[in-house]
């Protein structure tokens, strides 16, 4: 553009802004397969004009007044998000000023428009120094370390879930009850070690003089992950000779080192060149065992086994055919699919008198059996969303229709009029979806683009009434019907259009799973003079359950198996199962320096046909292999 261009920053970005097109068009919204993505907000100003520029591939040059970057935004083409630029608006004049511009690029400057990476990273990295031990780790780590099988963080204050797992850094704080918790658990378990001497064997050799330096080696290499420095061995010698009895000389090393930060938080970078091979083995050993490591995965990063790519895929394989490896698992997969809302989840017992807190737990261990059985039996993933079965038990078979099977959660075909598959058509992932009385189209909806497709969905602006239309005798209506508001209030159908038509293609199946063919509703009477209530009146209406998923084109579904069709050949499905476990394994989000990364193992696990063994192997062979350029971040409040 000529050096008197209209600048991109001041006129047309701050109107793209207000209209909130960055809250569905960046790498994680519901548009990301499009053309249009955004850059990061602390993008340079410099690379906001270049994006700026960049949306000539929106701009019909010949014919302007018919370019995307125009009739989308304004809903002159039919805009899944609706109108967000008002036609005949001075924002919309703002819109046609900048494509007119684009339009009339040539030369060098349209080749440099067109050249531009939106994906580039903005910014330097930023290195995490510790990452505080998860609650679950915590109970692994002290249970191998001390033969610990109490559980304690159990008891410690719960922890939060921020960008859907318990690990995040951002949330990895020390608040004063967690102090308090940690310190009395460092208390109890060292008393517990030496109540009757030395019965968990944690002493190496003879007690003596000689024997103490030993020992606080041997220990502290298995606690803090690492070999004690000059100056930490010569500080708990001083603090172990304060004993004259051995024995309680121990427990009062044991005592403190479990106090360390040195112990509850694990390194995750450091500068020093004799910590980096423990540096990968702790970081390899929460991944895929969530534990401490192991002696042979101490010794490997003694001998500098750790240092090549080789080594790191070697130690990762021994791993992931040990029985740690299914803990770890299943702690991902709790986290992933939210096994905390359903064993917090009540129902209405004068409709769903079946569900009990057995019931709740049955549905999480009928998706931890399923999903573990893709991975240990090294099945396609992506038949988590298209298999026609399911590990049941008897509870579980009542609700799907089929006969107990012989063992609790083994193997049960889905009826093929069932319409069922894969973790869409179980139990859990409907029940948790839904409210304490009936179904819930929208939580489901936004369960399917936040944790299978990665998507962001925009949360409703402030002040908006929540509240469907009641429900009477007179006019009984399914929710589809009650949702209508969703689409016609202009502030609720720019996200609802994006979630609710998902969530209709599930209103076959009721809030604890089961099959219906009608929706039911109940009408309960005033209670009598005497406290007694009458029974309540029934109404039964059709069902319309086609659906579709917004920005997946051939998306349409009426039931759980042609939506888990769809999303197992969607690369966007792909892709995601990728990032939920990049997610939970680094602890933080995605940054846009990590994408070559997330592209890099995704065509890996893509090409193994969808192992998720060689997913974890790609990742962490790219994350620990020498020269790797992953983004870290610094742990807060530690």
């Amino acid at each position: 553009m000529a050096a008197d261009a209209p600048s991109f920053i001041k006129t047309l970005y701050p109107v793209l802004e207000e209209a909130g097109c960055r809250s569905c068009h960046h790498r994680d919204g519901v548009a990301s397969a499009t053309r249009l993505r955004f850059p990061e907000e602390n993008t340079p100003p410099d690379r906001l004009e270049a994006f700026g520029k960049s949306l000539v591939v929106l701009v019909d040059r010949q014919k302007p007044e018919e370019s995307l970057l125009l009739r989308k935004p304004t809903n002159r083409l039919t805009h899944t998000g609706g109108e967000r630029i008002k036609r005949g608006s001075a924002e919309e004049n703002a819109l046609k000023a900048w494509v007119a511009a684009l339009a009339a690029l040539s030369g060098d400057e349209l080749a440099r428009a067109l050249k531009y990476e939106q994906a580039a990273g903005h910014g330097g990295a930023r290195h995490v120094a510790l990452r505080r031990l998860t609650h679950s780790q915590y109970n692994n780590t002290v249970r191998d370390l001390l033969r610990d099988q109490t559980s304690p963080a159990s008891q410690f204050p719960p922890e939060d879930f921020v960008n859907g797992y318990k690990n995040q850094y951002e949330a990895q704080n020390l608040s004063p009850m967690l102090v308090e918790a940690y310190v009395a658990s460092a208390e109890r378990m060292a008393r517990n070690a030496f109540r009757r001497g030395d019965t968990q064997g944690l002493i190496p050799c003879k007690p003596s003089a000689e024997c103490r330096s030993r020992f606080i080696r041997s220990f502290g290499l298995k606690a803090f992950r690492r070999p004690l420095d000059a100056a930490e061995l010569k500080r708990y010698e001083a603090l172990f000779a304060r004993e004259t009895d051995f024995i309680k000389g121990a427990q009062l090393v044991v005592e403190v080192m479990l106090q360390s930060t040195n112990f509850l938080f694990r390194l995750d970078a450091t500068s020093n060149p004799p910590w980096k091979p423990y540096v990968t083995a702790s970081r390899l050993s929460y991944a895929l065992w969530d534990t401490m490591p192991d002696d042979v995965l101490l010794e490997a990063a003694a001998r500098g086994d750790l240092s090549t790519s080789a080594g790191v895929e070697k130690a990762a394989r021994r791993m992931l055919d040990h029985p740690r490896a299914r803990g770890a698992l299943d702690e991902f997969v709790s986290q992933w699919l939210r096994f905390d809302r359903i064993l917090t989840a009540t129902r209405d017992r004068r409709l769903y008198a079946s569900f009990t807190r057995e019931l709740a737990v049955a549905m999480t261990d009928e998706a931890r059996h399923f999903v573990g059985g893709l991975v240990w039996n090294d099945r396609n993933f992506m038949d988590a969303f298209t298999a026609n079965y399911t590990h049941a038990n008897a509870d579980l078979a009542a609700i799907y229709g089929v006969p107990a099977p012989a063992k609790e959660f083994d193997r049960v075909e889905f009826p093929p009029q069932s319409e069922r598959a894969g973790l869409l058509g179980q139990t859990l992932f409907l029940a948790l979806t839904a409210k304490p009385d009936d179904s819930s189209p929208t939580a489901r909806g936004l369960f399917v683009r936040e944790h299978y497709l990665c998507q962001q969905v925009p949360p409703p602006p402030p002040g908006v009434n929540t509240n469907l239309p009641p429900v009477t005798e007179a006019r009984p209506m399914a929710n589809r019907e009650r949702m209508s508001e969703h689409v016609t209030n202009p502030s609720c159908s720019n996200c609802h259009n994006l979630i609710d038509p998902i969530g209709f293609g599930f209103e076959k199946f009721d809030a604890i799973g089961a099959r219906r063919e009608l929706f039911k509703l109940f009408f309960y009477p005033a209670r009598a003079a005497g406290g007694r209530r009458s029974q309540p009146k029934t109404a039964e209406v059709a069902m319309d359950t086609k659906g579709w998923v917004a920005g997946i084109p051939a998306s349409d579904f009426t039931s759980p198996r042609e939506l888990g069709a769809v999303l197992a050949k969607t690369p966007q499905c792909q892709e995601c199962v990728v990032k939920q476990y990049f997610r939970y394994t680094a602890g933080r989000m995605e940054t846009p320096a990590d994408y070559p990364l997330i592209r890099r193992v995704y065509e890996d696990f893509k090409n193994s046909q969808f192992r998720f063994k060689e997913l974890v192997i790609s990742l962490v062979r790219a994350r620990e292999s020498p020269g790797a350029t992953e983004t870290q971040h610094v742990a807060r409040n530690h």
